[in-house]
């Protein structure tokens, strides 16, 4: 492999690898938030 072609599949692996990161921080905050809502619900 040349060291052009280990740097774009470095570069898409990073994306990659942030975007899994934004999309479980995002699941994890609906998570909580309609959890936290329906226990300030309750009586």
């Amino acid at each position: 492999m040349s060291d052009e072609a280990d740097k774009k599949r470095r570069q898409r692996n990073l994306a990659i690898a942030g975007l899994l990161a934004v999309f479980i921080i995002v699941v994890y905050a609906v998570t909580i938030l309609k959890i936290g809502g329906q226990i300030g619900a309750q009586p």
